[in-house]
């Protein structure tokens, strides 16, 4: 359902499947994504960011959400502020992770409000959040990797990671769902989740040592689903799918796992991609919570 103030947008996104599966937002200059999915609970709030409609220049243009990488922080400040007022939450309660490509989740409290923006994190390697608290605002960071949604609409508790090719190995989607059970009841049968956008199998090209680790951690039957080699003795792999399995494996039914149709690689123009850039960029960001 479109929310006042905010109107359904084309920014000529390439998609890699024939029907839409991301919405397109816009509020005023600012463009972010949401799933349909996640959008029907009503007590959820969520969003996923573009390069559209910040105030960073150059390599950070427009909307980056990074600190790090030496952009100008009034200009970060300010693009975390329009984010927050496009999706419609509090920017104050914003709580980030610190990605290091763990399997690490941390419960987020009222307490950890700000912390990773407004104030210094007291944690660090974490990958995951959850929350169950109403107004926390979950927020992960992306210019390739696969940021993965998790929504418990009986308990109200949500939960939001990063992964990349080592967090999908090892699978931070079960931990999130592990994390969620142990500290809120969640049951993985009613939890509704999404993969978010980032790099697809056309675009990320690995090497054999990482692909070893892929046949260590899946059952060799669904090995074609996840990669292929090339005749380059290169390999094209699919993280999508392979954390759609992961997803299954912690519990989450297959018919409420909801996976992107836009590569951030694809799409350099509208989404940063450490591929595409040569590691010249910013960073995008998902963000998901609980309505007040």
């Amino acid at each position: 359902m479109t929310e006042i103030g905010i109107e359904c947008s084309d920014a000529g996104l390439k998609r890699t499947g024939k029907q839409a599966v991301l919405r397109e937002n816009r509020k005023g200059e600012v463009l972010f994504l949401t799933f349909p999915s996640i959008e029907m609970n009503q007590n959820v709030i969520h969003g996923f960011s573009t390069r559209l409609g910040g105030v960073s220049k150059g390599e950070f243009a427009q909307m980056n959400l990074s600190f790090s990488r030496g952009d100008v922080r009034e200009s970060v400040l300010e693009n975390y502020r329009r984010i927050a007022e496009a999706i419609g939450f509090d920017d104050r309660r914003i709580v980030c992770s610190d990605q290091t490509h763990t399997v690490n989740v941390r419960k987020v409290t009222e307490e950890d409000c700000g912390k990773g923006y407004l104030k210094p994190r007291d944690y660090a390697d974490v990958d995951g959040l959850v929350t169950n608290v109403p107004g926390v605002m979950l927020a992960t960071f992306y210019a390739d990797c696969v940021p993965l949604y998790f929504v418990d609409p009986v308990h109200r508790a949500v939960g939001l990671s990063h992964s990349g090719w080592r967090g999908t190995v090892g699978n931070i989607a079960q931990a999130t769902v592990r994390a969620m059970t142990e500290q809120y009841g969640t049951d993985p049968k009613d939890i509704t989740a999404a993969i978010g956008p980032s790099i697809c199998r056309d675009c990320y090209e690995v090497s054999e040592d990482v692909i070893v680790q892929f046949q260590d951690a899946y059952p060799e039957h669904i090995w074609e689903k996840l990669f292929y080699q090339k005749e380059n003795g290169k390999y094209q792999l699919d993280l999508w799918e392979a954390c759609r399995q992961n997803m299954m494996r912690a519990g989450i039914p297959e018919e409420k796992i909801e996976v992107t149709d836009v590569c951030t690689c694809c799409n350099p123009g509208v989404l940063f991609s450490h591929r595409a850039s040569g590691g010249r960029r910013g960073n995008l960001a998902a963000f998901l919570g609980i309505r007040e």
